[in-house]
């Protein structure tokens, strides 16, 4: 068991030294250790192609994960053995790949996303607001900073989204005072912090390294910080982390059941809506695709199918009978 202990600490040391982000870094720690597990915990290097093609399969047809997921173990497995090991794995032709099935997202009406706020309150609300007013993916908007809200310009600048990429996104008119109020409660809250000796946020690693103190400036701050502070182990700052997302989950669900919505809503549902009503509203797809930060048209089109027009927007042939 300790050998797996060693290893796994040189996962880590080798992810902090890529500048890979800590749910990057649990992930594949936890991939690895799986595939450590699953083979018996026999270490890595005794391993190779034939191992790794058997646990990707596994995983495919035994467990049944989805592609993502099954990618997202191989790119573990990968780091593991290119830049732990330093083994170039050949070819992994043998693996069974797990197979892509296209789900129709669920998406509200205009009449159940207005009925939620009723069941939100404060900060729950706005965030929800802001998934649906914008399109914004959960971890994006909770990963806000105070300079990424342009009020001059009505738009919220994305930074290092889904693919490390940056997008503006729309800042909705309707949610203007209640942003400000939001950002004069987070300056606050740092100005209160910043007299305990904490005011601290964690940092892009470039930034921290060329600007030592930019994580007390008020710029840096978390739009939705925590209500809670903590010490980080490697600076010894007391910092704080933004708003988790598990809380978000939970309320939302929570108010989609108070309102009575017969749906499985999730926070994803809300920009799913988003993107659903703007091409309701005659929205150029291509928009819609920039506006949500997809790489690809064909992952914007699913929402051609979930149009209050039917089905790719068809009309049956019964109706005109």
């Amino acid at each position: 068991m300790s050998t797996p202990t060693r290893l796994l600490d040189q996962v880590r040391d080798q992810i902090r030294t890529h500048h890979y982000s800590r749910r990057t870094s649990r992930s594949y720690v936890g991939w690895i250790r799986r595939f450590i597990f699953f083979h018996d915990r026999k270490h890595p290097k005794d391993l190779g192609e034939k191992e790794v093609s058997e646990y990707l399969t596994y995983l495919a047809v035994n467990r049944r994960v989805a592609p993502s997921t099954q990618t997202q173990a191989l790119s573990a497995l990968l780091f593991l053995y290119k830049r732990v090991l330093r083994v170039d794995l050949p070819w992994l032709t043998d693996v069974v790949r797990a197979k892509k099935q296209k789900r129709i997202p669920v998406v509200m009406s205009r009449d159940e996303v207005s009925s939620l706020p009723d069941h939100l309150d404060g900060t729950s609300w706005l965030i929800a607001a802001l998934m649906y007013g914008s399109g914004f993916r959960l971890l994006e908007v909770l990963r806000l900073r105070t300079k990424d809200i342009d009020f001059d310009r009505k738009q919220i600048l994305v930074r290092a989204g889904k693919g490390n990429k940056d997008r503006g996104a729309l800042l909705p008119a309707r949610l203007t005072i209640a942003l400000k109020a939001q950002l004069a409660s987070t300056k606050r809250q740092h100005a209160t912090d910043l007299e305990r000796g904490a005011g601290w946020v964690e940092l892009p690693t470039a930034i921290q390294k060329k600007y030592p103190n930019a994580g007390r400036d008020i710029v840096w701050q978390w739009v939705f910080p925590s209500t809670r502070t903590y010490r980080d182990p490697a600076t010894d700052q007391r910092r704080r982390h933004h708003f988790h997302e598990s809380a978000i989950q939970r309320r939302i669900r929570q108010a989609t059941q108070a309102a009575g919505i017969p749906k499985r809503v999730t926070s994803h549902t809300l920009r799913h809506s988003f993107a659903t009503h703007l091409l309701e509203d005659g929205k150029d797809i291509r928009t819609v695709q920039e506006l949500l930060g997809h790489q690809s048209l064909e992952t914007t089109m699913i929402y051609t199918h979930v149009l209050n027009r039917g089905p790719l927007g068809a009309r049956s042939p019964f109706d005109s009978l």
